[in-house]
């Protein structure tokens, strides 16, 4: 399935999303300017910004305040992404060199800081004061959960229910703030609004859990994160978690062993093998047909529509993705 199939709801209403973006984060000092072309340059998926139009035209009537919502979240979300490649010391972003390989470690900080800015300004100058409310928790959460799982991956004793808090905080809370957003654009009604956050939630859990298990059976992704990665990185993710509780404890200690002094290509092989052997890799998929499960259970209370059937055809993407 192509993300394009899912997108022809809302083709037109995306293009001018494009506008509205850019216009978004115009500056008046020309070097900063030069910066945001840059950046609007790097376009990726825009699934953000997917999500926040095709749930707005579930519930509704897209509106300017839906373009302010999907311009707000993407903004935050390249923000982050900024500043995640500072962090990580990383040279590349969507094929391009990163912003912070361009013009150094400085500028890219206050780039992410200067669009954090420019979000808030946008909502705060409209009245949007209810997006507001829904991103800053959505801020907190990531924040705190990127906190809870560089502490856990020191000493490599994260369980099954702290990696799902983790994943539901720091990569589900996002998806869950656009597709609120994006209801809240178009209608008050709080069952909806709590539906639509939990449909986003959801898709966020599948998301996450099949970006995970990409490490063990194979990725093909422009962002080059090879197979393995994070192991490298000493992050247990589900399938190592759960294949770890089942193992005989010798071999998950080894295993573990193997993970905190760096595993060398042989030894990475070995881990795989160890995560299909002791059922790791078949019980993440099951959990993550779990929560596409709850996805579409949230989708129920709409009516049939395009944009209702684009939402389950992307359950069904985001479940088959290979990158």
């Amino acid at each position: 399935m192509k993300l394009h199939d899912i997108t022809q709801p809302i083709e037109q209403e995306l293009a001018a999303f494009d506008e509205h973006f850019g216009s978004a984060m115009k500056s008046k000092v020309a070097f900063v300017d030069l910066i945001t072309r840059y950046i609007v340059r790097q376009k990726g998926k825009r699934i953000r910004p997917i999500l926040v139009l095709l749930v707005a035209k579930a519930c509704g009537d897209i509106n300017e305040s839906t373009y302010r919502g999907a311009s707000l979240v993407e903004i935050l979300h390249t923000a982050t992404l900024i500043h995640d490649d500072v962090v990580d010391d990383a040279d590349t972003r969507r094929g391009l060199a990163s912003i912070n390989a361009v013009w150094k470690n400085k500028i890219a900080v206050l780039m992410g800081d200067y669009l954090l800015a420019k979000g808030l300004l946008l909502s705060l100058n409209n009245d949007d004061f209810l997006f507001l409310k829904i991103l800053s928790d959505a801020v907190r959460r990531m924040s705190e959960a990127e906190i809870l799982q560089i502490a856990k991956s020191r000493h490599l004793n994260i369980d099954e229910k702290t990696y799902l808090m983790i994943i539901s905080d720091k990569t589900a809370s996002l998806l869950s703030t656009c597709c609120q957003i994006g209801a809240a654009s178009v209608t008050r009604d709080p069952e909806t609004l709590r539906r639509m956050g939990d449909f986003g939630e959801n898709v966020g859990m599948v998301f996450q859990i099949r970006d995970d298990l990409l490490d063990y059976v194979g990725r093909k992704s422009i962002t080059g994160k090879p197979a393995g990665l994070d192991m490298k990185e000493k992050k247990l993710t589900l399938p190592l978690i759960h294949a770890i509780s089942q193992a005989p404890r010798s071999h998950s200690k080894k295993i573990l062993s193997i993970i905190r002094n760096g595993p060398s290509r042989k030894e990475l092989n070995s881990i795989l093998e160890f995560a299909r052997e002791f059922g790791g890799i078949d019980y993440a998929t099951r959990k993550a047909e779990h929560y596409s499960a709850l996805a579409h259970e949230a989708l129920r209370a709409l009516p049939p529509s395009p944009s209702r059937e684009a939402l389950e055809r992307f359950v069904g993407f985001v479940m088959e993705r290979s990158k």
